[in-house]
């Protein structure tokens, strides 16, 4: 804790291009020293939290070397909800705290799944290329016909994950008139009468989309087993994490027709290369990738901004929030 005759603390925010120019951080409410690096690499980690007592950071990794350099530090403020980033375990033995963003997407990342479920569901996309294409033209009438359109009022949402995300993309689907159904844990049974065992989902959805974090037991929790069993040919929507999906089993299902589509916002490397298969994808008309920015938008970025902040100085005052060990919340 802090006080007006301590030297100021020594805050560190590593990745501050994370976070978009107009963004506005708020000065902390105690004194301090803050430097703002706009990038830095896994190598660079180390030197640059070393004499630390707060670091911020958003993608930037601090794993146990880093810790083991940075004595002086207290507290690791992630600018995001996943912190697998972090060594958790780590920053525990360390005795440093580690907190994170809670619940501030809760509009702008339903809003981007819906936006990629309207697009591909109406082939919006297709259609605009077409007639970019001259297709218009070329067809001589009102209208063409060439892609599918398909309503989703009367259509099988299945969610996977039960959060306050999860919760607000039904919400919005029940606004559409979509049948709306929440799979149990891969793995699991017995979640009770609210749940649908995950294979179900698999079989029954019309769009399946994804709000889970990453962990062990999600990683890769779609394969090519539950592609062969999807049924109704599902479009497949992952504003979540990249590694919820095997990614070379996506590429397969999709050039195989065993999805009807796929809007991804998430891949496992960001930015990916130019032959990772998420990039070979986008000659598709029915897939779409967007460079991780569901949770962009002004609004949302300005509030966790501000909840970082709230972090910081509530931690300084002895009451640390938002407070994430190796156990969970």
């Amino acid at each position: 804790m802090a006080s007006k005759t301590e030297r100021p603390a020594r805050v560190v925010f590593l990745d501050r291009d994370t976070l978009s120019p107009e963004t506005r951080l708020r000065t902390p409410d105690f004194p301090h020293e803050l430097t703002v690096h706009g990038k830095t690499s896994a190598a660079e980690v180390a030197d640059r939290i070393v004499d630390a007592e707060i670091v911020i950071t958003n993608k930037a990794p601090v794993r146990g070397p880093e810790l083991e350099r940075a004595k002086n530090l207290k507290l690791i403020a992630v600018a995001a909800t996943g912190t697998d980033i972090i060594d958790l375990k780590a920053a525990k033995a360390h005795g440093v705290t580690v907190s994170n963003i809670r619940n501030y997407a809760v509009h702008t990342v339903p809003e981007h799944t819906f936006s990629l479920i309207l697009l591909l569901r109406r082939s919006l996309i297709a259609y605009r290329d077409s007639v970019k294409a001259g297709r218009w033209i070329e067809a001589n009438q009102f209208c063409f016909f060439d892609h599918p359109i398909r309503d989703l009022s009367g259509s099988t949402l299945g969610v996977v994950g039960d959060g306050v995300l999860g919760k607000a993309v039904a919400k919005l689907g029940e606004a559409f008139g979509m049948k709306v159904i929440f799979s149990d844990y891969k793995g699991t049974t017995g979640m009770g009468p609210l749940y649908t065992p995950f294979d179900e989902v698999m079989r029954r959805s019309d769009i399946i989309t994804l709000h889970s974090p990453l962990m062990p037991s999600t990683r890769n929790m779609i394969s090519t087993r539950e592609f062969a069993m999807m049924e109704r040919k599902p479009l497949l929507i992952n504003t979540a994490r990249g590694g919820l999906v095997d990614e070379a089993a996506l590429y397969e299902a999709l050039t195989k027709g065993q999805v009807s589509g796929a809007g991804f916002d998430v891949v496992t490397v960001e930015p990916p290369p130019m032959d990772h298969p998420m990039m070979k994808l986008l000659e598709l008309p029915n897939f779409i990738l967007t460079p991780h920015i569901a949770w962009a938008s002004q609004e949302a970025i300005q509030g966790l901004a501000d909840q970082l902040v709230d972090n910081i100085d509530a931690f300084m005052k002895g009451a640390p929030r938002n407070v994430v060990t190796p156990e969970g919340y």
